[in-house]
């Protein structure tokens, strides 16, 4: 088992959130912030928890938050940027838009560590989620290689590391359930009051 000690909390608050129109770790479920379930899905498996933004408004959450190294190149330098300021060699990542996150899936990728993956990252009805993912700090090295090339697209830099899915069953599918449109709020909104 992998121990704490061992393991950093990344979330990634530094999207634009063009189609939402505010930022999304600030919007509100339960009269909680978005990034707020982040954090406590993260807790109880890692020593710390770092948030990527630029916005300084995160300061709020008393937690250690770095910018992004290149500005404007979306999750791949949000991931690299995380990854240069880990101390640790594990390091769990998730986006800020994800509040119905439980550390129950994120125990799942703990337990599917091994030695050749870089990458674990969770598939749920058939796609994969790099933003719910436990990264190896070693990655780094691809992530930053691919941004010298101007290479923005996630899927792209994945492909060139090793990685696995850990598939979710029906259960823990709207875990990973993303907010991008007022539309997709309302009906997030709508099934956890149900």
């Amino acid at each position: 088992m992998i121990q704490k000690t061992n393991i950093t909390g990344i979330i990634l608050a530094g999207g634009k959130s063009s189609r939402m129109g505010s930022d999304k770790g600030f919007l509100k479920l339960n009269k909680k912030p978005f990034v707020q379930y982040s954090i406590e899905a993260l807790k109880p498996f890692v020593s710390e928890i770092m948030i990527v933004s630029d916005n300084s408004a995160y300061d709020i959450f008393g937690l250690k938050r770095i910018t992004d190294c290149i500005k404007n190149a979306g999750p791949v330098s949000g991931i690299y940027s995380g990854l240069e300021a880990s101390k640790t060699d594990y390091n769990l990542i998730l986006s800020c838009d994800i509040p119905l996150i439980t550390s129950e899936v994120l125990q799942k990728l703990i337990d599917a560590i091994d030695d050749a993956s870089e990458i674990i990252q969770v598939e749920s009805e058939g796609k994969s989620m790099p933003l719910i993912a436990l990264y190896k700090k070693s990655a780094k090295e691809k992530f930053i290689n691919f941004l010298k090339q101007d290479e923005r697209r996630l899927r792209v830099v994945i492909k060139a590391c090793t990685y696995k899915n850990v598939v979710l069953n029906k259960a823990n599918q709207n875990s990973t359930l993303n907010v991008n449109t007022k539309e997709e709020f309302k009906h997030m909104e709508d099934a956890y009051n149900d």
